[in-house]
């Protein structure tokens, strides 16, 4: 018997989307072994329509909102006590074309030494052009540069992936634990690959496509409202701080918030926004995600 994924989806009070999130997951040319849907205490219907439209699905259905960062913590955990070798995991915006999963594991079989455990999809815009934040969601991991050469142009070494159709091995449980979920929305991806990823291979597949309908634009930006500030300022903190990256990579992070906050800032520049960014400063100084 082949390796068993379990696909796992965290959702909130986002029912059509979901929907088309799950038919493009029963629709792949390798469908996943198991489907985990992750309810953060939905109350526009998900349920209903989880129970009457997709009765296959098992649904976690959380008692309060969790965010991303809990609703994959509690997904990952299930799906790796339930003894499945592959966790894909999505958000419900996340649409991946028909061979998106098998692409992925395609990859994970790969002759290669480290085996790569953490394989991503390539983010497209519903109109099939590339995601404006593709640079961001799976950078060029620049240690294997030789590597890079002898993939491309199917694969590229990656340095960090989020959780928007990204495949990882179950031993990455057993080694780094789950996410953290103090992080509540955003970057809990960032750190969590990054940090598995310090010493070891993740790939971007190009044949693996998903349409991410997400914003595209930054979030922390003239279009970002206070709350999902404080979280963007206060989690990058916690980044920084992890032993996810090396001087290097914590520079690269550190002047990409620094450039984030002055164009923030350009656009509201008020006593108020600094007084958010305090706040969300020492949060990120003074607590910890564990």
């Amino acid at each position: 018997m082949g390796e068993r994924v379990c696909a796992v989806i965290v959702t909130y009070n986002r029912k059509a989307l979901l929907r088309e999130c799950l038919q493009a997951v029963f629709s792949q040319t390798r469908p996943p072994d198991h489907v985990l849907v992750v309810d953060n205490a939905s109350t526009d219907g998900t349920p209903e329509m989880l129970q009457e439209e997709f009765p296959q699905v098992e649904v976690l259905r959380l008692s309060e909102n969790q965010g991303g960062a809990g609703g994959f913590h509690e997904g990952m955990k299930r799906a790796y006590e339930l003894g499945f070798d592959w966790l894909w995991l999505m958000d419900d915006d996340t649409i991946p074309r028909a061979k998106a999963l098998e692409a992925l594991l395609e990859a994970a079989r790969l002759p290669l030494d480290p085996r790569p455990r953490v394989l991503a999809s390539r983010q497209l815009l519903p109109n099939g052009l590339p995601h404006p934040t593709t640079a961001f969601v799976n950078p060029t991991d620049p240690r294997h540069p030789l590597l890079w050469l002898r993939l491309r142009p199917r694969y590229r070494p990656i340095r960090w992936a989020l959780f928007t159709s990204v495949l990882l091995h179950r031993s990455l449980v057993e080694e780094h634990g789950l996410p953290h979920k103090a992080f509540f929305i955003w970057e809990d991806d960032l750190e969590y690959t990054a940090r598995a990823l310090r010493r070891g291979l993740g790939l971007q597949v190009r044949d693996s496509e998903v349409i991410h309908k997400s914003a595209s634009k930054p979030y922390i930006s003239a279009t970002t409202g206070e709350n999902r500030l404080f979280y963007g300022v206060r989690n990058r903190i916690w980044v920084l701080r992890s032993p996810a990256f090396g001087p290097l990579g914590k520079a690269f992070l550190a002047l990409q918030l620094l450039f984030g906050l002055l164009t923030y800032l350009a656009f509201h520049p008020s006593r108020k926004s600094l007084q958010e960014i305090g706040r969300a400063l020492r949060a990120g100084l003074t607590t910890s995600p564990c």
